[in-house]
This record gives structure tokens, C-alpha cells and sequence, in this order.
């Protein structure tokens, strides 16, 4: 499709949400970079994503706005009327973002495998990436890098962060100790873990192991309440941060604590894009699809169990890569035992 003798000039990347799978796309913009250095890169993404995406240098975004309904449509639009590019990366599959790619005009349209569509998504594409069963997100991904002729791309991120963010982080963190750092909330509220459960393990890091625990999330209603109940629950003093950070303040936490707990939520993604261990917490999907990239050795992994005991599958092979299973129950399966053990592993590795 492309090679070093025969550059795109121009890329378009459309990929809109959610936060772990903007950390997903990190990498491909990363091997784009470095291959094809002189290419213009417009990134359309969504508002919220922006935030956290907004110091990259050298992109050009164009920020979609669901909230807004059909007028962020005609803004996009309008941004891009006058944009012809030599390749559209269209990376997301859903309703939203097909509708939304009709307003780019780029004779290659560069999208997902016909086993990974949904949503009439090969309408709006005329070329796929190599078909992959029960690969990880991030493998799919690189897979858009792979197609446009780039040799073995690298799961690196390498995202720059501005000195406020830091100076966030380190206002917050004892550099004295290690910091256990827990984002306990999925916007997938059948995803969480039990709040006591939570508050039995921070009480076992302070007590036990000596470290500092914060509690860092969004400022939704839900994450505040979590933050509260998990508090209300332990013993000992936690540093309560949920809503209190941006986004890239967040990702600076994420980088400077030594380990973080989190279910299948976006955090666990961005933390391991900033290098930090994370030990997942994983039940209602799997984390071989899914889970932290560098940190699937640490994961706390009941997929099984609940293949098992749910679906009454014995064999996890046989549930469709990608299944979620989202019941009540599922999180019960991880015991505080287990993360306790995998923390204590984490920190005399």
C-alpha cells in the first residue's frame, strides 16, 4: 500500500473513544512517526479524548463533540471540506464513527477485519487489516501499521506529558514509600469490584507492606461514591484524588505511583502506556483480549471461572473471542487473597 519509496502525505485517523482504546492507538501514531516522519497527521477524536491527547505535538485534531448531536456533525463537517488525504485510518467501528467518516475524503480507507465490524462497518471502507483471532487490542491496532507498510511496529508509547501534570503528581506522592494507586471504577459498573474488598487490600498495603494509597477515578457521581464507600471501609487513611485531577494530571499519577489495581477500565490502559505495573482485575471479560499490554502476567484472571459458571462453558476456548460477560456476581469471583498475593509479588520483582 505505501512504502519509504512511496510515503502517504497526508493520514487521517478517526478514532473517537473510549480512553483505553485512544492509549491503543498511541503506538500506530508512534511507527507512523517514525517511518513516515514528513506525513501531515489529522487525528479526530472526541472531546473527552482530547483532553488528554491534546499536548502531542505536530497532529492536527478535530475534536467531535457527541453531546452536541447532529451540529457536531456539520462542525466536522465543515472542518473537513477542504481535506483530501492519502489515507484514512478508520479505527473504530462503531455507528458514530462510520457515519462520521463519510466526511473524509481519501481514495484508501484503511479499516477493521470483516470477524472485528460491526455496524456495516465494511460499507465504509475499502480496504482491511489481516484478519486476527484471539489477538490483544493493542495487536489489532498495530495490525493498521502493519498494512500500511510498516515493518514489525513496536507496542511503544512514549507519551509527553506537560510539567504541570508532574508537578500534580508530585505534590501528591510520598516519595519516601512505595504508592499503591487504585482506580476502582469502570464506567461498566457490572466490571467493579466490591468496595470493601478495595478498602481490605489498601488497608493490607498500608499496614503490611508500608505504602501509600490513592484513590484516583473521574468526577462522575459513581466514582465519587465508590471513592467514599471504599474510604468508609478502611481502617487506615487513603488519599482520596477521585475527581480531583485532568486527565493528564491523571496519566502523571499513573506514571509516578509503583503499582496500580484497577478492573477492565480505561486507567489500566493509561497506566500501562506510562510503564507503570498493573494488576488487573478480570472476570467479565478476558485479559488476553483486553487486559493491561505488559502487565498480563499480573492479572488477576477469573474469565474462566466465569465462562464456567456462567455461560456453563468448561473450556474457555469455546466462548467467542471478545465475549463480555457482564452479570451480577462475576466480580465476587476475586478474592481479596489473590490481589494481595499478586501485589506482594509486584513488589519483590
Amino acid at each position: 500500500m505505501f512504502s519509504s519509496t512511496n510515503p502517504p502525505q497526508s493520514i487521517c485517523i478517526l478514532r473517537l473513544s473510549a480512553l483505553g482504546d485512544i492509549t491503543h492507538v498511541l503506538p500506530v501514531l508512534n511507527a507512523i512517526k517514525k517511518q513516515y516522519p514528513e506525513a501531515d497527521v489529522t487525528w479526530i477524536c472526541g472531546s473527552l479524548e482530547y483532553k488528554l491527547l491534546s499536548c502531542i505535538p505536530g497532529i492536527n485534531f478535530i475534536v467531535f463533540n457527541k453531546s452536541e448531536g447532529i451540529k457536531a456533525y456539520w462542525r466536522a463537517r465543515r472542518e473537513l471540506r477542504d481535506k483530501q488525504f492519502d489515507l484514512l485510518l478508520h479505527m473504530q467501528v462503531s455507528a458514530r464513527a462510520n457515519l462520521l467518516s463519510m466526511f473524509v475524503k481519501s481514495d484508501i480507507r484503511l479499516g477493521w477485519d470483516k470477524n472485528s465490524s460491526r455496524d456495516f462497518h465494511q460499507w465504509f471502507i475499502n480496504h482491511s487489516i489481516e484478519s486476527g483471532r484471539q489477538r490483544h487490542q493493542v495487536q489489532g491496532f498495530l495490525a493498521f501499521a502493519k498494512a500500511i507498510g510498516i515493518d514489525n511496529p513496536e507496542a511503544e508509547w512514549n507519551f509527553p506529558l506537560p510539567e504541570q501534570a508532574y508537578a500534580f503528581a508530585e505534590k501528591h506522592i510520598d516519595t519516601t514509600c512505595k504508592t499503591l494507586l487504585i482506580s476502582p471504577c469502570s464506567s461498566h459498573k457490572l466490571r467493579n469490584w466490591m468496595p470493601e474488598r478495595y478498602a481490605a487490600v489498601a488497608d493490607h498495603a498500608i499496614e503490611q507492606l508500608g505504602m501509600q494509597v490513592v484513590l484516583s477515578g473521574g468526577p462522575s457521581e459513581l466514582e465519587r461514591t465508590f471513592g467514599e464507600q471504599i474510604e468508609s471501609a478502611m481502617n487506615n487513611k487513603a488519599m482520596n484524588l477521585i475527581g480531583q485531577d485532568t486527565l493528564q494530571e491523571s496519566m502523571a499519577l499513573l506514571e509516578k505511583v509503583d503499582v496500580v489495581i484497577a478492573p477492565d477500565t480505561g486507567p489500566a490502559h493509561m497506566a500501562n502506556a506510562m510503564g507503570t505495573r498493573v494488576i488487573g482485575l478480570y472476570a467479565c471479560t478476558n485479559p488476553l483480549r483486553s487486559g493491561p499490554y505488559n502487565s498480563l502476567d499480573i492479572c488477576i484472571d477469573k474469565f474462566p471461572e466465569a465462562a464456567e459458571r456462567f455461560l456453563n462453558k468448561a473450556d474457555v476456548n469455546d466462548v467467542p473471542w471478545g465475549t463480555k460477560i457482564e452479570q451480577p456476581g462475576v466480580m465476587e469471583l476475586i478474592t481479596v487473597e489473590e490481589v494481595i498475593e499478586k501485589l506482594e509479588q509486584v513488589l519483590n520483582s
